[in-house]
């Protein structure tokens, strides 16, 4: 969602990123949304090659798959008529995304729902199951969704203004009442967007200025960097086959770019070498 009240209060990190020798990162652009419908991309995924993004709050419940080679969108799903507040996406197998009905500006929602859609070429219209969760504490404003590369588990991070939390949905949903979610350790404050890496063993947060990369399941912060400038930085997304980082915002004609990680943090990403 559009919270430029927010955009004050991140932008202390964004400077001091900004002077810091090799922190704030340049993006390279790899395509742009050239859908006039896609104007407030809020989630990110790749999938089998294509980006995969999804408009939030005041869209109709759709998700838009674009051909990075030329930002036209190839395909749209159609899945829900009446969403709350789409924030976010994560890739569920196969040609699937989890759609996140999470978004909760005002924190009084007392329950947020995802949805599992299929995507790829082509326009379809689906009727799929969704899936209530709820927080332990009370409803949480969230814009990250998350899902174990491993396992399939979904994991939620809500958007603390003094710092993150992330729960994790149970093991196996269900569609006939609502799923606990549990909490299992902070990140950085403002997460818009977070996505695993192919290892299973690190996950990358977003901000609108910021990222950090941590060790997963401990939670260890691995490394945080500025990213590059955006209108509003909204998704990040981490190529399932090669680990590549992808950013994207909000804005008409918004551009992707491919972030590579400090050197420092890739470093440190490595597995242990055994002796």
């Amino acid at each position: 969602m559009r919270e430029r009240y927010l955009l004050g209060m991140t932008a202390i990190p964004f400077v001091v990123a900004a002077f810091l020798p090799g922190a704030l990162l340049a993006g390279n652009e790899v395509t742009r949304f050239e859908d006039p419908e896609i104007v407030e991309s809020s989630g990110l995924a790749l999938v089998d090659g294509l980006l995969v993004t999804t408009n939030d709050s005041g869209d109709s419940g759709r998700v838009f798959t674009v051909d990075p080679a030329t930002g036209e969108t190839v395909g749209v799903t159609q899945w829900s008529a009446d969403p709350v507040d789409v924030e976010a996406l994560a890739p569920a197998g196969g040609n699937e995304v989890w759609v996140g009905d999470i978004g909760d500006n005002r924190a009084e929602r007392r329950s947020v729902s995802v949805a599992r859609v299929p995507v790829g070429r082509g326009n379809r219209d689906v009727d799929v199951p969704s899936y209530e969760l709820v927080f332990p504490e009370g409803p949480r404003d969230a814009e990250s969704l998350m899902a174990d590369p491993a396992t399939g588990r979904l994991y939620v991070i809500s958007k603390g203004i003094f710092g993150g939390s992330v729960y994790a949905a149970p093991e196996r949903l269900r569609a006939d009442r609502p799923n606990p979610l549990t909490e299992r350790g902070p990140v950085l404050p403002i997460a818009t967007d977070a996505a695993f890496f192919p290892d299973g063993r690190h996950i990358i947060v977003r901000s609108y200025s910021e990222a950090a990369v941590y060790s997963w399941p401990e939670l260890d912060e691995v490394g945080r960097f500025g990213l590059p400038d955006q209108q509003q930085g909204e998704g990040i997304a981490v190529d399932p086959l090669d680990g590549t980082v992808y950013a994207s915002s909000e804005g008409l004609h918004a551009p992707v770019l491919r972030i590579s990680l400090p050197p420092a943090v890739r470093s440190a990403m490595e597995p242990p070498v055994a002796s």
